[in-house]
């Protein structure tokens, strides 16, 4: 599935690219004196995939949260954008608590636009999990009866934040990412970005606790493509791959409630996502939709992986207007001190 869809962005992306001649581009409609409120709606969810054992021989656990939907809300104003994502339980496939346990899921981000670069920062709180898996691990398993093994203390919080710089000056990152502007001829832009996170798991089986801490570094390269084939349409296909590092550090609680021995583990990343955005734009109203997927993955050790791979789609609808007059009084006041707003 991955695969074919990376073979169709990269189809997309070429013949996008060929077909669309040498325009001015420098016409990039801007929305920064504008409020602009956005809902979103998607099916981005945390899950870990454990792998053992060689191709003939792999056993998989699948670890998930026990939610299918995410919201959120995003508003932006001049060069900031900030979101909360959250899981409503009404949505269908959040609220199965009885078999897979109850999860919780909580992100604040908040994006900045100065100049050609992009810099966000994010704080994700995650909490419950279950073996998806479950057919696979106990021959003669019920999906529609049988109760999930579930991890309901296991938590995961991350601090984290990515670094991008826009290499074309005629390309609008802003307008994928947020449709806080609106490019008006087709271009594309190679976008170098670096990311990195700081991550706390944490669990308690039986009494015994046990927190791992992980710190995370990539270097990343992507290309990302504005096909606009109408006025206020566009439809926007992007690649990314990347290199990083895993730094670990853990303790366990043994049996007789003493803290273990600190073990300290170093690992080489692979990362990679892809997309394809469309979407609508109008002065005032906007929405569309993206399919997206990211895929991480390490070597924990001889014939051992862990993954944390996801395809998902996103649904949004937004509406902009002019400032109240209190928060543009107060966005100078704030602008004054710190000059790059």
């Amino acid at each position: 599935m991955i695969k074919r869809f990376i073979f169709f962005c990269i189809n997309l992306l070429f013949l996008s690219v060929n077909a669309q001649n040498k325009a001015d581009s420098a016409k990039i409609i801007s929305y920064v004196d504008k409020v602009m409120i956005r809902a979103n709606f998607d099916t981005n969810v945390e899950n870990y995939t454990f792998s053992e054992g060689d191709e003939e021989n792999l056993n998989e656990t699948i670890l998930s949260i026990n939610n299918k939907t995410k919201a959120s809300v995003s508003v932006d104003y001049k060069i900031i954008s900030a979101t909360l994502s959250f899981t409503p339980r009404f949505f269908p496939g959040n609220n199965d608590n009885e078999r897979k346990g109850n999860s919780s899921y909580t992100n604040f981000s908040f994006r900045f636009f100065p100049q050609r670069f992009v810099q966000t920062l994010y704080y994700k709180n995650v909490k419950g999990f279950y073996i998806e898996n479950m057919q696979d691990l106990l021959p003669g398993w019920q999906k529609d009866s049988d109760p999930y093994i579930k991890f309901p203390d296991l938590r995961v919080q991350t601090f984290g934040g990515s670094t991008a710089y826009i290499l074309n000056n005629d390309f609008s990152l802003k307008n994928l990412y947020t449709q806080g502007e609106w490019q008006k001829n087709s271009k594309g832009s190679w976008v170098p970005f670096l990311d990195y996170d700081f991550t706390i798991f944490s669990n308690t089986i039986d009494g015994l606790k046990s927190k791992e801490y992980q710190y995370n570094f990539g270097a990343n390269i992507g290309y990302f493509y504005n096909w606009v084939i109408a006025e206020k349409v566009n439809i926007a296909p992007y690649l990314t791959i990347g290199l990083g590092g895993k730094f670990t550090s853990f303790k366990d609680t043994l049996e007789n409630g003493t803290m273990g021995p600190k073990q300290n583990e170093q690992y080489i990343t692979a990362k990679g996502s892809g997309g394809l955005h469309i979407g609508y734009n109008s002065n005032r109203f906007l929405f569309g939709g993206k399919l997206n997927f990211n895929a991480t993955a390490y070597d924990e050790k001889e014939n051992s992986t862990v993954e944390n791979n996801n395809t998902y789609g996103l649904l949004y609808i937004g509406y902009r207007f002019p400032p109240p007059k209190v928060v543009e009084r107060n966005y100078k006041k704030i602008q004054k001190k710190i000059p790059i707003l």
